[in-house]
């Protein structure tokens, strides 16, 4: 059984930091998040945190692409 270990204020600090670094990011997050870590709080937290950042591409996606539709439909109006 392992054992839960505990992640001091700084240690949470520099998680973050690095996970906002673009790209290096995003690979920490892979690797926190699906490596074979014993720390649960991490591993859910970085979880957590891709699946935001899917979400929020989701919705860019989405958003530009009803953005992008509606300026070519302008753009058809006016000839």
């Amino acid at each position: 059984m392992s054992q839960l270990s505990q992640n001091s204020p700084a240690k949470w600090a520099l998680y973050i930091f690095i996970s906002g670094i673009p790209l290096v990011g995003i690979i920490m997050l892979l690797v926190w998040g699906f490596g074979s870590d014993n720390n649960i709080s991490r591993k859910n937290w970085a979880k957590g945190m891709l699946l935001i950042y899917l979400l929020i591409i989701i919705f860019y996606i989405i958003f530009m692409f009803f953005l992008g539709g509606a300026a070519i439909l302008n753009s058809m109006r006016e000839g």
